[in-house]
């Protein structure tokens, strides 16, 4: 009743440990409030910070907690901040919640920002694939439009 043919039998086992498939998800990372990494940390997956980064940080996704900090540049398609950022962040998606503490500017689509979070820098709206950087192109570019707070005033005579 429950047994395997005979031509299965013959069979290799190949397909018992398939390989991961081109675009499954990446495992996530964790760096723990006792962690400092001085350099640029790259990753297409998720990364849990707790700890602190002094270097430029690129990812698919970041979820800053309360103890962790970053000193450069984050590019990630999202962010949830609640920690502190010395740098501009460059997302589609970006949260900064009410422990949030952001010196520098912020390129995004979506943005949520809870009272109480604290910003030293501007908000920038971007749109376009060119616009903010994902881990699949060149994630720390500067993007590819001007946004509108730093475009000049055109003169009368123009």
């Amino acid at each position: 009743m429950f047994s395997k043919s005979r031509d299965d039998m013959k069979k290799p086992m190949s397909n018992q440990n398939p390989s991961p498939r081109p675009g499954t998800a990446h495992t996530p990372s964790i760096v723990g409030a006792d962690v400092h990494i001085e350099g640029n940390v790259k990753t297409m997956g998720e990364l849990q910070l707790d700890g602190s980064i002094t270097g430029d940080l690129a990812c698919g996704s970041l979820v800053m907690g309360e103890s962790g900090t970053v000193d450069g540049t984050i590019a990630a398609d999202n962010v949830t901040v609640r920690g502190t950022v010395k740098g501009e962040i460059r997302a589609k998606s970006v949260r900064l919640e009410k422990s949030a503490v952001v010196e520098g500017d912020v390129y995004h689509e979506s943005l949520s920002v809870e009272a109480g979070a604290k910003l030293t820098g501007r908000f920038a709206h971007t749109s376009g694939p060119k616009a903010v950087p994902t881990t699949h192109a060149r994630p720390l570019e500067k993007p590819a439009e001007t946004p509108s707070f730093v475009e000049a005033k055109k003169s009368a005579a123009e």
